[in-house]
């Protein structure tokens, strides 16, 4: 075997973050997802022309140990906010709103969002009302992988179709969980000025899911409602659940009156609620997260601390008293204001200048240590540049239901990067992993290039690459189309053992010699259930025992 035709996308979720550019977003299917899903190809182009960068170019790789800690993460700080120590301390410093009862709900979208590189895992905040989770279906469902060895590692249609249906049932569940005993029939997305808002298309693929579920869905400001004889209404029907999307957390806007005096009456379950907010998402909860003293004072056990202590960066209140300290550190800090969202007001302390510090002092802050975001390097004609990450995970009564990821550059994510925006997490399974730790025992994908006449070369791994990321030409190949194999082996000593999967499309290279990889191909032929082979470009008998011979030769 050539080593030169081993191309090192390889097996750990940084190295393919490092160097796999064969998986992207398929613009087609996309667009089918979209006129799925929306049903309104007017709907198709407002999401277009509002949200531009909205869907990364590129998946996110990030393996099963660190979505393992994740998960204990969210579990761990679910264990502390159950205990009523923690609601004593929290809702002391809320708005009387907060200390309302919301009658069993626990509110919906929880959205978990980290920080993660190779060492490292920080939680750098907790939202109540994360948005972005039906753009996520519809990305999921709009992925190709045009290299065998990422095949079966995405979340996929299923996991989609899975996804959509919890939603589904957390709703349910937020209503039943109110004392509601008959079925729900009307829900109300609400939003300040609803069409104004970056994520509105969003609320159209949440309509359409919850009528499919036979709810009527209406999409409304909070003016647009009205309570009268403990009801509340929208265009004189009654309101049974309010999706609240409002970022007016404690619903104290006079435009909220409505819902402010159907809330306390407990004639409308509202989701997520004040509440909610109060014990999990106000800036100064991350400050109580990682103050051992107070943990351990209001009863949280050891193990659980020691989560926390590990994985939620220290947190402290920005105060004139440690303001000095804090200016001298501030290159490791971050700091943002207590009552801000969706990054308003959050600065990097390597960034700061005199005036934003005063600004600072003045302005109710808080300053977390610093916790680099995940690198997903990206290709950008004509060359590869790094793009930052963070992780969501978007959980319900302390369960996640999916991770995201979102892709950008800058100080915080923008949604404004070319080639960023919102990416599926594709997940490593254990064997995976483990082959990714092993000197002895790894998996490695082979391509190979297939002519009209049936002859079969292999595709140097040095050359495939330079050519993926657009970085070379190859002017033996210009003008030229060819089917591409690419095989996913598993690895002995070095050597191929085992075919793991098999993947084949067609490949163009321009007058130039650039390679183009044709992946809308299968419009022409056939693909498989999975929309990842293209059936027109399968080898002959002959030609698979030829690629055969190249792969498993003796030297």
């Amino acid at each position: 075997m050539h080593t030169s035709s081993l191309r090192k996308c390889g097996t750990t979720a940084s190295a393919l973050n490092e160097a796999c550019f064969c998986v992207s977003l398929d613009q087609v299917a996309l667009a089918n997802a979209l006129a799925e899903q929306l049903g309104n190809p007017e709907l198709s182009d407002l999401l277009k022309s509002r949200c531009p960068h909205v869907f990364a170019a590129r998946p996110v790789f990030v393996s099963p140990s660190r979505l393992r800690q994740v998960s204990e993460v969210i579990q761990a700080i679910e264990r502390t906010v159950s205990l009523p120590a923690w609601h004593e301390h929290a809702l002391g410093s809320a708005p009387p709103i907060a200390r309302h009862s919301p009658r069993g709900a626990r509110g919906v979208f929880f959205g978990y969002d980290f920080h993660l590189d190779e060492d490292k895992l920080g939680l750098i905040e907790i939202n109540t009302n994360a948005g972005g989770a039906m753009l996520n279906v519809l990305l999921a469902r709009a992925q190709r992988s045009c290299c065998s060895g990422v095949v079966g590692l995405s979340p996929g249609p299923e996991g989609a179709g899975g996804f959509e249906h919890s939603i589904l049932e957390m709703f349910t569940k937020e209503w039943s969980a109110s004392g509601e005993q008959r079925p729900l029939k009307r829900l109300v997305i609400l939003d300040e000025s609803p069409q104004a808002q970056y994520l509105y298309p969003e609320f159209f693929l949440f309509q359409r899911l919850f009528e499919s579920a036979r709810i009527d869905c209406m999409i409304a400001d909070p003016a647009d409602l009205a309570f009268h004889n403990d009801c509340l209404l929208i265009d004189g029907k009654p309101v049974d659940l309010v999706y609240n999307r409002l970022t007016d957390f404690y619903l104290e806007g006079d435009n909220c009156s409505a819902l402010r005096s159907a809330y306390l009456a407990d004639a409308v379950t509202v989701t997520p609620h004040p509440q909610a907010y109060a014990l999990y998402a106000d800036k100064r909860r991350l400050v109580d997260l990682t103050n051992a003293s107070l943990l351990e004072e209001i009863g949280i056990d050891p193990q659980t601390r020691a989560v926390l202590a590990q994985y939620v960066p220290l947190t402290v209140p920005v105060e004139h008293r440690n303001s000095e300290q804090l200016w001298e550190k501030r290159r490791s800090l971050f700091f943002k204001p207590v009552s801000g969202f969706g990054s308003r007001g959050a600065y990097r302390g390597d960034k700061l200048t005199k005036r934003v510090w005063e600004e600072i002092l003045g302005g109710n802050y808080v300053a977390q240590s610093l916790v680099a975001p995940g690198e997903r390097r990206t290709v950008a004609d004509p060359q590869v540049r790094p793009m930052k990450f963070d992780l969501r995970a978007y959980a319900y009564a302390g369960k996640v239901q999916w991770n995201a990821a979102r892709v950008y550059q800058g100080q915080t994510t923008n949604f404004r990067t070319e080639g960023g925006g919102f990416a599926p997490v594709f997940t490593l399974g254990e064997e995976e992993e483990r082959a990714g730790s092993s000197e002895q025992r790894s998996h490695a994908s082979f391509t190979f290039l297939l002519d009209e006449n049936g002859a079969v070369e292999e595709l140097p791994h040095p050359l495939y690459l330079a050519l993926v990321r657009a970085e070379r030409a190859t002017s033996k190949l210009a003008g030229k189309r060819f089917r591409l194999a690419d095989w996913y082996v598993a690895m002995e000593a070095g050597q191929p053992s085992k075919v793991i999967r098999e993947w084949y499309g067609w490949v163009a290279f321009d007058a130039d010699g650039g390679y183009h990889p044709e992946v809308d191909s299968p419009k022409n032929g056939q693909s498989d259930s999975a929309g990842n082979v293209d059936s027109s470009a399968l080898p002959t008998f002959e030609e698979h025992n030829k690629i055969e011979g190249l792969l498993f030769r003796n030297e």
